[in-house]
């Protein structure tokens, strides 16, 4: 059977790290086994569902190379769910309710008082057909329960949490569709899995409860259960979600320069047993996906660690990946000797100019103008077709004695206008035999 799976968001809010770790466990489940991985649009709440939204969650997947094999919207299959609803209602799987949600919560109350678990009494399904016509006379909606069945044990085997079992006797009967009309999210999930072929889900583990009620519903439709996983949740370097790992979303990391391969690389790996490698590509990391190699213990996510990621990556991109992000006129050679000071790509501007120029020297004492001196006199006779650095470098060693940090220092200072920074030998070229003795002059 093709291994196809799903990330369904609601557009509703950015994409955060924790929403794409999701996605990413879906996309890599489905190009190891070779299968399907689709792009459904929880969109049945009109009221907070933003276009903007969507148009935002395709194009942070696209950014991280997650591409869906294809895309549905909830909000265009709404036919689809009532179909089912009909046959579960013929089924006697669904029932119609009335409470306000005072009446709940102030019945919910009284069980908490008594030590009793707060679940849904079953109330309505005592109501005849001459109440339902009673209340549809009076102009009362109702809302939709499921029925769970009380006979059945829930069980399923997690593919990351192992064995599960919940007794349907301690759980509500979930509503599944408002007095408005409007679906609720755990029915059409289940209804879109059946019709898209989903055969594995993996999600987070918030969602291990709604998974209990659903494996009754997949039953109820008559449709194969599927393989089920629920990962860790993320919390943050202090011990727990904090808000601002909450909302750290794909737009932010993309804003602050952070490439898409670390944020690939570390969420591929955070909260298995397997080393985050940012050498890795997309295709290494989903051949060697393993769910079982997944903890039960929280993930921490570290947003330096992305950070340190992110530079490890920049400093092995290729020319051709980054061109189209340097400045105007920026080379290979000159990429290649930067790369290695950067940790934002955007940061070449600011090499950029201190090769081109202009640059502020420190100030300097009268001896290190003397030896500035003299390293300009030097510099003009060297061959700046071979190795301008070394010649000069060693020229200054002799005839000054300088040596270590009093020979380089002042040099770099003079050449960049800093104090660290790529590799002179690399540099100096760059800077070029005019302007270099501009510099040393000044």
């Amino acid at each position: 059977m093709t291994v196809v799976t799903r990330f369904a968001p609601s557009p509703t809010g950015r994409l955060h790290v924790g929403n794409i770790r999701t996605a990413l466990h879906n996309w890599l489940l489905a190009r190891r086994n070779a299968g399907k991985f689709l792009l459904r649009i929880d969109d049945t709440d009109a009221a907070r569902s933003r276009e903007e939204h969507v148009v935002a969650i395709r194009a942070d997947l696209a950014w991280l190379g997650l591409h869906p094999d294809a895309e549905e919207r909830q909000s265009a299959r709404f036919a689809v769910y009532q179909s089912a609803m009909d046959r579960l209602i013929a089924a006697g799987r669904v029932y119609r309710c009335y409470e306000t949600q005072a009446e709940l919560d102030l019945r919910r109350k009284v069980l908490l008082s008594r030590g009793l678990p707060p679940i849904y009494d079953r109330a309505a399904l005592a109501l005849t057909e001459a109440d339902h016509a009673a209340r549809a006379a009076a102009g009362d909606a109702p809302h939709w329960r499921f029925l769970l069945d009380h006979d059945t044990p829930i069980a399923w085997d997690d593919a990351i949490r192992g064995a599960q079992h919940f007794d349907s006797r301690q759980m509500s009967d979930p509503v599944v569709r408002r007095a408005d009309g409007s679906w609720l999210y755990m029915l059409p999930s289940v209804i879109d899995d059946i019709d898209m072929g989903v055969t594995d889900v993996l999600r987070g583990e918030d969602h291990v409860s709604n998974t209990a009620t659903q494996v009754q519903m997949f039953t109820a439709l008559g449709a194969p259960v599927p393989k089920f996983a629920h990962a860790a949740l993320l919390t943050g370097a202090e011990g727990k979600l904090s808000k601002r790992l909450g909302a750290l979303g794909m737009a932010d990391l993309r804003e602050a320069g952070i490439e898409p391969e670390a944020i690939v690389a570390l969420l591929a790996r955070l909260g298995t047993a397997d080393p985050v490698d940012a050498t890795l590509d997309a295709g290494q990391l989903a051949a060697a996906f393993d769910l079982s190699r997944f903890g039960r213990a929280p993930a921490r996510f570290d947003d330096a660690e992305l950070e340190r990621i992110s530079a490890g990556v920049i400093h092995r991109l290729a020319f051709a990946r980054v061109a189209d992000r340097l400045p105007a006129g920026m080379d290979q050679a000159t990429w290649l000797a930067i790369r290695p000071n950067l940790t934002r790509v955007a940061e070449a501007a600011d090499w950029w100019q201190v090769i081109k120029g202009p640059i502020t020297a420190p100030d300097c004492d009268a001896e290190t103008r003397e030896f500035l001196t003299a390293a300009a006199a030097l510099a003009a006779t060297l061959d700046w077709a071979a190795d301008p650095w070394t010649a000069l470098t060693t020229a200054l060693k002799e005839t000054t004695g300088r040596k270590g940090k009093m020979l380089f220092m002042p040099l770099r200072q003079a050449l960049t206008g800093l104090d660290h920074g790529p590799d002179m030998k690399a540099l100096l070229p760059l800077i070029g035999r005019d302007e270099a003795l501009a510099r040393l002059q000044r």
